[in-house]
């Protein structure tokens, strides 16, 4: 017999209709709908969907396809066990196109159960506005080192056109403009793109904002990417341990690396619910396995933690975020 238990949330404990019962996809989008804005031609402009598995049972994304040959779309993690999430990836043509875009993403599960789930996006491409390259790839970088990129941008039309500010919502990325030129109704900038030695381990993804002069169209975005790597990195992070019955076990192995050969010094959690088994962790080597075995307590619902790793390089400290679902079992 089929279990119902995806009909509920792990955070609801009610029944729910058939009618609501064929609503359940929907309920794993934060938002169905988002807007680019206007965007230079040539830009990398891409967005996602987030998708969060709130069930017991598993999730599949079988595939996903797009209206519109402006968008792409590709899925990061299809198969979501509870509490992971997974991304719709929408990417935008800006070479291809310009002008006002959209699409209709249709997302299709087959597991548990079948369903479609429609995302809308929109932009508007200017034709005016190049960037070169699209964004700034900054690949991967050392946490404590700084890294600069340069970028060009340039625009066709108007002689006096000019970028009077470049701003930024993340204190360790900053940008200067140099090279500013104009000639025969073009204008173009070279703009340096700096992230600095406080930027904070993991994955890099912002914009900074060229604000122009053109009343029209004033802020044109300009995409920021990277990874900042600790000394030690941990994998899988976060770290998922399953659903369990009170007092049922289960263990698991994560990686634990780095440039050099380390030790692990200790491993501590505030939840006496985890268990950890360093002894075999005592030689100085490049990368560690390290068992971690969580036991289901009398609380029923999600059981979030964070692990601290402690090693021997400048005493330096990786924060793992763990979690566990204990249930009951019990069918609907």
């Amino acid at each position: 017999m089929r279990s119902s238990l995806f009909l509920v949330p792990l955070c609801v404990a009610l029944c729910v209709s058939s009618a609501a019962a064929g609503n359940w996809a929907a309920d794993l989008f934060e938002t169905t709908k988002h807007d680019f804005g206007a965007v230079a031609r040539g830009a990398k402009v891409e967005y996602k969907f987030t998708v969060k598995n709130c069930y017991l049972e598993d999730v599949h994304i079988a595939s996903v396809r797009s209206s519109c040959g402006c968008t792409q779309v590709r899925v990061e993690n299809p198969l979501l066990k509870t509490y992971e999430t997974g991304e719709i990836v929408a990417t935008i043509d800006t070479r291809g196109f310009w002008g006002q875009r959209g699409a209709t993403l249709t997302v299709t599960f087959d597991k548990p159960y079948y369903a479609e789930v429609q995302l809308q996006d929109s932009v508007y491409i200017r034709s005016d506005v190049v960037f070169e390259p699209g964004s700034v790839t900054l690949g991967e970088v050392d946490q404590g080192q700084s890294v600069e990129k340069k970028v060009s941008v340039s625009h066709t039309g108007r002689g006096d056109w000019r970028v009077v500010e470049v701003r930024s919502d993340n204190p360790h990325v900053s940008a200067k403009l140099v090279n500013g030129k104009s000639y025969a109704g073009q204008v173009s900038y070279d703009i340096v793109v700096r992230v600095d030695e406080k930027a904070p381990a993991g994955y890099l993804r912002d914009h900074i904002v060229l604000v122009t002069n053109d009343q029209t169209a004033k802020q044109v975005p300009l995409l920021v990417e990277g990874r900042v790597l600790s000394g030690v990195t941990v994998s899988p992070a976060p770290l998922f341990l399953g659903v369990v019955k009170p007092g049922e076990k289960v263990s698991k192995q994560i990686v634990v690396r780095a440039k050099k050969p380390f030790k692990i010094t200790g491993v501590t959690c505030s939840d006496g619910g985890f268990e950890f088994h360093n002894g075999d962790n005592a030689e100085a080597k490049p990368w560690h396995l390290l068992p971690i075995t969580f036991i289901g307590g009398d609380s029923k619902g999600k059981v979030s933690r964070t692990i601290q790793i402690h090693t021997d390089l400048d005493n330096r400290v990786s924060d793992l975020p763990a979690y566990a679902v204990v249930t009951d079992g019990k069918e609907n």
